[in-house]
């Protein structure tokens, strides 16, 4: 059985860790809530971007004629996945549950010996996929919880690169889609090439009229609006790493009271039992010395 001593310093640790888990819990809880809100305030305008693409990608005359972004070519030999993770950990299973989501998805395409070219963002993901032995051609750390825009662009220039120069023929992303404090979902979304439209309504089909050319502003547009989706799943990630982090140290917290109120009743117990012993020997001793006499 461990001394008292050796008890008290336990419980000593235990409280500074848990003032540690408190001080982390309430940093993660403002970091989600901002996030949270930057999140919401550009969802609707993301998606509406998303379903603008994917119309123009759908509608007569569409395709390679109008930009490269809407060709979608006959055989997929390459792909590249956006890789969306921390660059800490402390946030429970968020970055094995996106990693994990991401391993499975690609494992069929290795199977098949097509080419997977990894985009990481966030230093868990990249050293996990190098010691993974997959290839990672680009990385992007230390984004923080407000990237800038030159971060953004850049992010989105690579994932551009990919499928334009040919290197890769589809572009996915990777990350966790934030549904509320305590549910966080990974998530795959194919990027590149612009999906088509799921247009079931009967009728003629309306046609967008471009002017001065279709070639001029969708040259503009479609990669302003790809910026916008792989912006959007960075701050979808973002919160869903800052809740996940908050929930982790708020569990922590709790099992650190838990622990400590363990030590505490059997710190009690040694100090009793301890103070029951000193008691019996001054009576045994006592007893010794009355029965000499």
């Amino acid at each position: 059985m461990a001394t008292l001593r050796q008890i008290r310093q336990r419980i000593r640790s235990v409280k500074n860790i848990s003032q540690v888990t408190r001080a982390m819990e309430m940093i993660a809880a403002a970091e989600m809530r901002r996030a949270q809100q930057a999140t919401l305030a550009s969802r609707n305008y993301s998606d509406k971007a998303r379903e603008v693409l994917k119309y123009v990608a759908t509608e007569p005359g569409g395709g390679k004629n109008l930009h490269p972004l809407l060709e979608a070519r006959q055989e997929v030999n390459a792909i590249a996945v956006v890789l969306y993770t921390a660059d800490r950990g402390l946030a429970g299973a968020y970055n094995v549950n996106v990693i994990r989501k991401t391993t499975d998805f690609i494992k069929p395409f290795e199977k098949e010996g097509k080419s997977v070219r990894l985009i990481t963002v966030g230093k868990r993901g990249r050293d996990l996929m190098r010691r993974f032995g997959k290839h990672v051609v680009a990385d992007f750390s230390d984004m923080g919880t407000r990237p800038e825009i030159l971060q953004v662009s850049a992010l989105a220039r690579a994932a551009l690169d990919e499928f334009l120069s040919g290197r890769a023929d589809q572009v996915h992303l990777a990350y966790t889609d934030f549904v509320n404090v305590l549910r966080q979902t990974p998530t795959i979304k194919q990027v590149l090439p612009i999906e088509h439209a799921d247009i079931k309504h009967e009728g003629p089909t309306a046609v967008y009229l471009y002017e001065p050319s279709a070639e001029q502003i969708l040259a503009q547009v479609l990669p302003r609006f790809v910026e916008i989706q792989i912006y959007q799943s960075l701050l979808e990630s973002i919160a869903s790493e800052q809740a996940a982090r908050m929930v982790a140290m708020r569990n922590a917290t709790d099992n650190a009271k838990e622990l400590i109120e363990s030590l505490t009743l059997l710190r009690n117990k040694v100090r009793q039992a301890s103070i029951t012993k000193e008691i019996l020997d001054i009576v045994g001793g006592a007893e010794a010395l009355r029965q000499a006499k």
